[in-house]
């Protein structure tokens, strides 16, 4: 089993954070313990002082524990990423906390992040369903609710959630959450600092803006709990637990012996507002700020600017001193200030209108003398929108493709967010094909002459488009670094072409290896050479014709055979080749010091598996191969063996949750045999239409037999199937987050 740990998450300026996993191996927790000496009345009760003060500690943990713990999930998640212009589906794992009667489970965003199908394991050990309910990117927070009648929802344990404002240095805490995947588990530490926050270092007083991969911010209105009890690949979104058994925090990210997790207070809040509307709304200034840095001064300077946002707009320039907002004083001195004061600005209504009071030092004579004065302007705020796009694999059309946000559009220098960025290209599909070939990067403005706004436009000319496919090419047009280009496409759904197969050919059943320099002269040639047989395959013409492993061939119907390096491997095989089948083939071997001539009779040559035929089933999200002679060689399976060989498994499909592994031997379907790809689609063509809850695959791994329960989950339209993905790709295995 592989892992993708966690996404990378990357800091300006600083280098890395790595998100909460790599946790503090430091257990930090109070060891009581009587001192050895004799045995005085004195003696006699600091031991039993020291053994009631150890009871009394246990015996909080415990308490404090049995509060929070049996409200603790696991999460086992099938997520879906987009590489190479496929839908790429993986597992992930991570943690999670149920926080009401309702079932609602609060976790991280990047834990959630992609995903498609969500289970929680709870502290009973049932597996069960759960749905997404919303997301916050910006403060890495999600909830889900798990799928439960209301009478069991009822019986869940809740936890509940404490002040984080209470925490202080010193204090300590509980990390609680499943370290890889694995069952449920409790650290001990004690809080390191209560507002932590990430600036450039080194009297860069700017609050460094984290990324998640691919572009998404955090943290930007979070002060970090940090704290040493330690965390492991898993424990993201689990809870921090203080003493009196509440929910303190919610864990997110660390690295080099320290871990951080998000206050309560703010987790609480956001929770609230994503069960309530799905999303957290917030206002936009565009405008950065950080601290005065000054004893006697008081504001917030204004450190950035975005040129096409709200603040800009409104006048505010890089440099000035923001005094007052909406007459109220501003007065942010040290950086961990920062963030409390762009939560309180980003929680107002969208659409509110502000009057900022800054202090701008302007020049006043060509000397270069500047004089500070005072000016007001009046802002008003836009949504906050997501920084990056939605994205959706079109398998009709061959490449991935992505909402642009206008954040997207502004990092890019692009005029307008219209379009999709297409963010990869499927190689040997429709748009690779495409006259001029569609490339990575493309904003694609127009199909057949119908503008495409955004995703949910190419969704619904996608759907509109797949039944039946166009039988004409379509006009495409592109803008690619900002220059609009047409290129014609035509949509298919059909999977690249088989390898071409070679016409029949004439064939000697053995492997050899090219015999050349030294190792022809270790083996008694002198300076000649030939071709060593390294195995003779049984049940060919070759196996009874007296050929052995480590004959060297010297000769082939007279014509000698003298390879210079590793280059000249395949002269011997094209020798043969060029003659007919069923002739016979005269050899000259050297053995044991003696030349011996060999006549055998050629047969076809043996199909390879890079000739064979494959079918790709978008259902099961698998892909499979027709068995060949050198597949049962290298098994060691007869010819009473039957099957199709898997090449590639989705981790995150409903075959690959069962099991399913690349390289089984794919014998039984549903209790069909598979005897090759005929035998596999006419399974596949009942399975799909009988919709079944449960599908029995029967696999041959290697000398075993398996039995795999795959628990399809049929999508209800196409749209939808769309929407959840139908390309097959290679899988990325579970992961840990």
């Amino acid at each position: 089993m592989t892992y993708r740990i966690f996404p990378r998450i990357h800091r300006a300026r600083i280098g890395t954070v790595l998100f909460a996993f790599w946790g503090s191996a430091l257990l930090t927790g109070a060891v009581l313990q009587a001192q050895p000496g004799g045995s005085s009345a004195e003696d006699v009760s600091r031991e039993t002082h020291s053994d009631e003060l150890a009871r009394v500690l246990q015996d909080r943990l415990r308490q404090a524990r049995d509060e929070v713990f049996p409200a603790l999930v696991s999460l086992r998640i099938v997520t879906a990423q987009f590489r190479s212009g496929k839908e790429l589906k993986s597992q992930a794992a991570g943690s999670g906390t149920i926080i009401s009667q309702h079932g609602h489970v609060l976790t991280n965003e990047h834990v959630t992040r992609d995903g498609q199908r969500f289970d929680c394991i709870l502290a009973d050990k049932r597996r069960v369903a759960a749905k997404l309910i919303g997301e916050d990117p910006l403060t890495d927070l999600a909830v889900l609710q798990i799928d439960l009648p209301p009478e069991e929802l009822a019986q869940l344990p809740v936890a509940r959630f404490g002040d984080s404002a209470d925490l202080e240095i010193g204090d300590p805490v509980m990390a609680m959450g499943s370290p890889y995947a694995l069952a449920r588990s409790v650290s001990l530490g004690i809080v390191s600092n209560t507002e932590r926050v990430f600036a450039g270092g080194f009297g860069n007083d700017d609050l460094d803006e984290m990324e998640f991969g691919r572009g998404q911010r955090t943290g930007l209105f979070t002060r970090w709990i940090q704290h040493d009890a330690q965390i492991s690949p898993g424990n993201s979104g689990g809870p921090l637990v203080n003493m009196a058994g509440e929910i303190v925090g919610v864990n997110e990210l660390g690295g080099g012996n320290l871990s951080f997790a998000i206050p309560s207070n703010l987790a609480s809040r956001i929770a609230r507002v994503l069960i309530e509307h799905g999303e957290v709304e917030r206002s936009w200034f565009g405008l950065g700020l950080r601290p005065v840095a000054e004893d006697d001064s008081s504001g917030a300077w204004v450190s950035a600017v975005e040129l096409d946002g709200p603040g800009h707009a409104a006048g505010v320039r890089a440099g000035d001193l923001l005094v007052a907002v909406d007459g109220e004083p501003v007065n942010v001195r040290f950086v961990e200030e920062v963030p409390v004061l762009l939560d309180r600005l980003a929680s107002l209504p969208v659409g509110t209108q502000l009057d900022l009071t800054l202090r701008r030092a302007e020049r006043t004579d060509a000397e270069g003398e500047r004089e500070e004065r005072e000016l007001t302007v009046r802002l008003e705020t836009r949504k906050l929108e997501r920084d990056v796009g939605e994205e959706l694999s079109f398998h009709i059309w061959g490449f991935t493709g992505q909402d642009i946000t206008p954040k997207m559009a502004r990092d890019a220098g692009l005029e307008s967010s219209e379009g999709v960025v297409v963010t990869g290209v499927r190689r040997g599909g429709p748009a690779q094909k495409a006259e001029p070939p569609i490339e990575r990067g493309d904003i694609l403005l127009a199909v057949d002459g119908d503008p495409i706004a955004d995703l949910d436009v190419l969704v619904e000319l996608n759907e509109k488009l797949s039944t039946p496919l166009p039988q004409r090419p379509l006009l495409v047009e592109v803008d690619r670094s900002g220059r609009r280009q047409l290129t014609v496409l035509e949509p298919s759904d059909t999977e690249p072409d088989d390898p071409p197969r070679e016409l029949p050919k004439a064939w000697i059943g053995v492997a050899t290896q090219p015999v050349f320099g030294e190792l022809a002269k270790l083996l008694g040639l002198g300076d000649g050479g030939g071709f060593r047989v390294t195995r003779v395959y049984p049940g060919t013409l070759a196996a009874n014709s007296g050929l052995r492993v480590g004959d060297v061939v010297l000769s082939f119907e007279g014509s000698g055979l003298a390879p210079d390096g590793m280059e000249d491997s395949a002269v011997l095989s094209r020798l043969i080749r060029g003659r007919d089948i069923g002739s016979t083939g005269r050899l000259e071997v050297f053995r044991d010091g003696k030349l011996i001539p060999i006549e055998v009779e050629l047969e076809r040559a043996r199909l390879t598996p890079e000739e064979a035929r494959r079918h790709a089933d978008t259902d099961f999200e698998f892909s499979a191969r027709e068995l060949t002679f050198f597949d049962r060689d290298l098994q060691g399976w007869g010819p009473e063996v039957d099957g199709v060989i898997v090449e590639n498994v989705d981790a995150g499909g409903w075959a690959g949750l069962a099991g399913l592994r690349p390289g089984d031997l794919l014998q039984s379907l549903d209790g069909s045999p598979i005897g090759g790809l005929r035998s596999l689609r006419a399974a596949m063509r009942e399975v799909r239409s009988a919709r079944s809850e449960n599908v029995e695959f029967l696999v041959l791994r290697r000398r075993r037999s398996h039995f795999l329960d795959v628990e399809p989950d049929w999508a209800p339209s196409d749209l939808e199937e769309l929407k959840h993905g139908s390309d097959d790709a290679a899988g990325l295995g579970e992961n840990e987050r």
